[in-house]
């Protein structure tokens, strides 16, 4: 039984199966009124069934839910909202052509006696929602012209008021239980700081939260205890201000944080693959916010990974784009050399002829295709090495879609359900699995562990080493210096679209890092 000792919300024993397989086995989780509690564990673990059984999504399960000393069994979400209980989506659930006002109390519009919107009396609602929770906006500006920061704050007011109602006379009571799943993900630092301004005054108020997040840092900052889940029960619960990650890591997946990187000392790297001299793009039309190479040396040996740091706006997707022919129309200077050729591919088919793939930023919009099946998307890359006088040979595409399955490790309930269907980290091994495929020399990764659990990221990290241990050359971009450091044998700091500094995994840290992206070392320091 949890300790449910000044509880607002208790769920005891909670049992969920779907077709036979245990989603969540007897967990039991009791979170106090103005406790921030965060909720952790790889994808699969459990975590998502838990809150929309607690949200009233999920019916059908053993156990109990207790809020506030009365037990509940909800029949849908509207029984958990009656009884103060709200959930904010990692995607947004606003409509961008409404007013603040309008999101906040859409299907719960006050009225007048005529039974038509009180638009006032709405807006005087919002207001005070919003002030409540320190936040400044207009009620009557349209959601979609806000900042996604602005979009989460809307989103928290909507949810707490979904118990209180739109009444300006009097004080806005708000949920009493708050479940906010990733709220972070699309939001810039500035924006965080806000989010979590809000978050401590909701606990002053003595909202219980439940806070799902992959980001330590945050949870360190933000949480008064954390829970892993792990294979649909909970691991423990740890006080992650005193708890080293180490401990949350095993935890969440088993083995600790340097199996995790599967780095096991220095290598040995071949010859030079990969040579950057100078190089500088002059795009014929400038785009807002992206930063060109502007004269950058550095190479990649066969069999080395080279990670790229840097601050949002260095440069490292532009840097990568331009490497795969994938640039803005326009003219290049310097020299790029590869295997000792000259290299400078015309678009992605000239540079995945010369060996060379990419995994971009976002899988979903330029590496997916979410509706087609697992083996179409892991083939698209390589259907001219499996044809014969141009038609594709079903028995040897089946057999190289099982080879990337296996080697890669995909859990896919078959070849051909759709790539959509799969978790996260199960979509980004389809991406690799369509790279490698073409049996690349040279591969180049833009943020490939980004929104991904830290299971997956640990089986990514093996599978990068082991590649670089079969003589592939490895240039990858990520915004996780732990990351960087833990993977890579050396790390490039870009600033500004030039190199400021080249380090060796081995002398270096993310302090030494973090100062060459901000220009506290000198450019171009090796």
């Amino acid at each position: 039984m949890p300790d449910s000792s000044g509880a607002l919300v208790t769920m005891s024993g909670i049992t969920k199966r779907f077709a036979g397989v245990l989603a969540c086995a007897d967990v039991d989780l009791a979170v106090r009124p103005g406790e921030v509690r965060a909720l952790l564990g790889e994808n699969g673990a459990g975590k998502s069934t838990l809150m929309n059984v607690l949200a009233g999504v999920i019916t059908d399960h053993e156990g109990t839910i207790t809020v506030a000393g009365r037990e509940h069994r909800f029949r849908g979400p509207a029984d958990a909202q009656a009884a103060g209980i709200a959930m904010i989506h990692q995607e947004l659930d606003l409509v961008p052509g409404l007013s603040v006002a309008e999101n906040i109390f859409l299907g719960r519009e006050p009225r007048t006696r005529l039974r038509t919107v009180d638009a006032r009396r709405m807006a005087a609602a919002a207001a005070a929602q919003l002030a409540e929770l320190g936040v400044e906006l207009d009620p009557t500006r349209a959601v979609g012209s806000l900042r996604v920061g602005e979009q989460q704050l809307v989103e928290i007011a909507k949810a707490l008021s979904t118990h209180s109602g739109p009444q300006p006379t009097r004080e806005p009571r708000g949920a009493r239980v708050l479940i906010m799943d990733e709220p972070t993900a699309a939001l810039a630092d500035a924006e965080v700081r806000l989010l979590f301004a809000t978050i401590d005054r909701l606990r002053e108020r003595g909202v219980a939260i439940v806070y799902i997040s992959h980001r330590m840092e945050e949870i360190e900052e933000i949480a008064d205890r954390a829970t892993v889940m792990r294979n649909g029960r909970v691991a423990g619960t740890v006080d992650p201000r005193t708890a080293s990650r180490q401990d949350v890591i095993e935890l969440m997946v088993g083995r600790a944080e340097d199996e995790q990187f599967g780095t096991d000392g220095d290598t040995t790297p071949g010859a030079v693959l990969l040579e950057v001299r100078n190089l500088a793009l002059h795009p014929k039309a400038r785009r807002a916010g992206r930063t060109d190479p502007a004269g950058i040396d550095l190479t990649v040996h066969a069999g080395e990974i080279v990670g790229l740091a840097g601050l949002m706006g260095a440069g490292r997707t532009e840097l990568l784009e331009s490497l795969y022919g994938a640039a803005p129309a326009g003219r290049r200077t310097g020299s790029v050399r590869l295997d000792g050729r000259d290299y400078a591919p015309s678009g992605p088919r000239a540079a995945l002829a010369r060996g060379v793939g990419f995994v971009s930023e976002d899988r979903r919009r330029s590496g997916l295709q979410l509706q087609h099946p697992v083996a179409h998307n892991i083939v698209l890359t390589a259907l001219r090495s499996l044809c014969t006088a141009g038609v594709v040979r079903l028995r040897r595409e089946r057999r190289a879609v099982r080879e990337q399955i296996a080697a890669l490790g995909i859990r896919a309930a078959s070849p051909a359900v759709p790539v959509g269907t799969l978790s996260g980290g199960n979509q980004q091994k389809v991406v690799f699995a369509r790279q490698l495929l073409a049996r690349p020399r040279l591969l180049l990764l833009d943020e490939p562990t980004r929104g991904i659990d830290i299971g997956a990221k640990a089986e990514l990290y093996r599978l990068l080493r082991s590649l670089a241990d079969d003589g592939l050359g490895i240039l990858f971009a990520s915004s996780e210096l732990p990351e960087l450091l833990g993977v890579c044998d050396r790390i490039v700091v870009l600033r500004g679209g030039r190199v400021a500094a080249d380090m060796p995994r081995h002398r270096t840290n993310q302090a030494a890092v973090l100062a060459a992206a901000m220009g506290s070392t000198p450019e171009g320091q090796a």
